[in-house]
C-alpha cells in the first residue's frame, strides 16, 4: 500500500545544457546522488546538474509514465513542455 508516500518525476539541467528526466521518492537525495556521480550513467559525465522542474504524483505508476513520456520527446518538445510549465526561461538564455 502506497499510503502517503509521494512519487516524483523531475528534470535536471546538466552542465552541457542537456535535460535529464527521472523518477524518485526523495528529490533532494536524488539530486545529491546525481551530483556525486552515482545517479545515472547519463548525468555522471554531465555534472553538476540543477533541478529545474518536478511534479508530484500519488502513485509510482503515474510518475514513471511522466518520466517515460518526457524521455521519449525531442529536445524541442522538452523545451516546449518546460516552457509551458514556466521553468525553462530562467535556466536557458
Amino acid at each position: 500500500m502506497e499510503n502517503n508516500k509521494k512519487f516524483y518525476f523531475y528534470v535536471v539541467l546538466c552542465a552541457d545544457n542537456s535535460f535529464y528526466g527521472g523518477y524518485t521518492t526523495n528529490i533532494e537525495h536524488r539530486i545529491s546522488v546525481h551530483n556525486a556521480g552515482k545517479g545515472a550513467k547519463y548525468t555522471k559525465t554531465r555534472r553538476p546538474v540543477k533541478l529545474i522542474y518536478f511534479e508530484e504524483f500519488s502513485t509510482k505508476s503515474d510518475a514513471l509514465k511522466a518520466e517515460y513520456s518526457f524521455k521519449h520527446q525531442t529536445r524541442k518538445q522538452k523545451e516546449k513542455y518546460l516552457t509551458n510549465h514556466a521553468v525553462l526561461s530562467k535556466w536557458l538564455s
